[in-house]
């Protein structure tokens, strides 16, 4: 099955596919003995590249829920989008 990604899904792909490589490494790492400290640093990257992530899905859904203010189909509420938001603070 073949799917198209959009133009703002494409970025949000690459930096979970980056963090995806970066968990790999962090299990690698554990698996090897690898230093503690160079795990933690690889986390605290995987961590980040997670949270910006999620902040860009979810600044996306905002930017089409005003831009689709007027569809009827079923938009997210502000009070939806708030929430998803904060679980990521």
């Amino acid at each position: 099955m073949s799917t198209t990604v959009s133009a703002t899904q494409k970025p949000v792909l690459n930096r979970l596919r980056r963090a995806q490589g970066q968990l790999n490494a962090i299990i690698s790492a554990i698996e090897n003995g690898g230093k503690c400290r160079d795990v933690v640093i690889q986390l605290a990257a995987v961590s980040s590249a997670l949270d910006k992530a999620g902040f860009q899905i979810i600044s996306t859904a905002m930017q089409k829920c005003i831009a689709d203010e007027n569809d009827e189909s079923d938009p997210m509420t502000v009070e939806e989008l708030e929430k998803l938001f904060m679980t990521l603070a």
